[in-house]
């Protein structure tokens, strides 16, 4: 539910405000005045919420609805009840989103978790970094030698920043996180517990067992990108890890050394990015996905939920499985062996 502890909504809006900013049709103008104070799921709705109806549902039951306006496609208009507002639209979803980012802009971008403003006194900072005017540095924050935080970028309680690391403008770096031998762009968001940076897994066998690799290069991670709690990001080897602007990792995302993520991906959580892996743009890997190192995955391909990937994949194909193969290939197996199984427990009841 919509607690107005943690988040209140910025203002109310008008139905016919509603469809003037997101281009929603009214479906009838004398409802323009129905006053929205919030969002809610369809089944809960409430006096003053805005609620909407996924378009692939094809009969819903409105016909107990309380709210003051819903979202939904042309096909649900006959079954609203009288006196609610209906905004129509073919992305209800989408338009419900944007209606909440007017409502609730705190639930959009993380705060600072003491309200303080500015440098507390209670961060230590080295005498050589630099933090930009209109930068927040909260209690128990670290900044070492060298670092440089730009302009509205809010550091968290015990987020560590190593030495020279660089961090851009309206940034966000959690609680509990650490950033070293890094260079981040503007507008990246750190959840709390981001690791970023620490040295990769090489190790090699020695006459003494395993000896390790010095990892030496770095990670940058341009503008846009968010990444979830207590995600890892390891610095490369000798070239750098890279995450490529508006990409979203999720939380518990391993990305190994040397990685190359591409501009616009999606990553669900549990994923895990073996060494020097190579992600195209517009990229979404389910959760769970596995990747060998070395692999190379082209644009917008789109990887199923606990997919293992042994081969590397071309621009634009859908695979899934473990091993990964194309989908349809992947499902006709399933469909293939489920058929011999079936066979089989027939044989067993003929045989009884």
């Amino acid at each position: 539910m919509n607690d107005p502890v943690f988040f209140s909504p910025a203002r109310h809006y008008q139905a016919g405000e509603i469809a003037a900013l997101t281009g929603a049709q009214l479906a009838d103008d004398r409802s323009a005045p129905n006053v929205i104070t919030h969002l809610a799921p369809v089944a809960e709705g409430g006096e003053g919420a805005l609620v909407f109806i996924d378009p692939k549902r094809k009969n819903p039951d409105l016909q107990s609805l309380n709210a003051a306006a819903i979202l939904c496609s042309q096909q649900h208009v006959a079954s609203v009840p009288s006196g609610v507002a209906v905004l129509v639209t073919d992305k209800p979803q989408m338009v419900f989103a944007a209606v909440g980012r007017l409502l609730y802009p705190q639930a959009v971008r993380p705060h600072p978790m003491t309200g303080e403003i500015g440098i507390s006194p209670r961060a230590v900072i080295a005498d050589s970094a630099v933090v930009e005017q209109g930068a927040t540095v909260e209690a128990g924050a670290v900044l070492g030698a060298n670092v440089q935080i730009g302009s509205g970028t809010v550091v968290a309680p015990n987020a560590v920043v190593g030495p020279g690391t660089r961090i851009g403008r309206d940034c966000f770096i959690g609680p509990n996180t650490s950033v070293q031998h890094a260079l981040l762009g503007d507008r990246v968001i750190l959840h709390g517990g981001v690791q970023v940076g620490q040295d990769g897994f090489g190790f090699l066998p020695g006459p003494k067992g395993l000896e390790k690799n010095p990892q030496i290069g770095r990670v940058v991670i341009q503008d846009d990108v968010e990444i979830g709690a207590n995600t890892t990001v390891d610095r490369g080897a000798l070239s750098d890890t890279i995450i490529g602007e508006g990409t979203k990792i999720d939380n518990l995302v391993q990305v190994a050394h040397n990685v190359r993520i591409g501009r616009g991906c999606v990553i669900a959580g549990h994923c895990g990015l073996s060494g020097s892996v190579v992600i195209g743009d517009y990229v979404m890997l389910g959760g769970r996905v596995g990747i060998a190192d070395h692999i190379t995955i082209g644009d917008r391909v789109q990887l199923a939920a606990s997919s293992g990937v042994m081969n590397d994949i071309p621009a634009g194909e859908r695979w899934a499985g473990s091993p990964a193969q194309p989908m349809r290939q992947a499902f006709r197996e399933i469909a293939a062996l489920r058929g011999l199984v079936e066979e089989k427990n027939k044989g067993k009841k003929r045989n009884d």
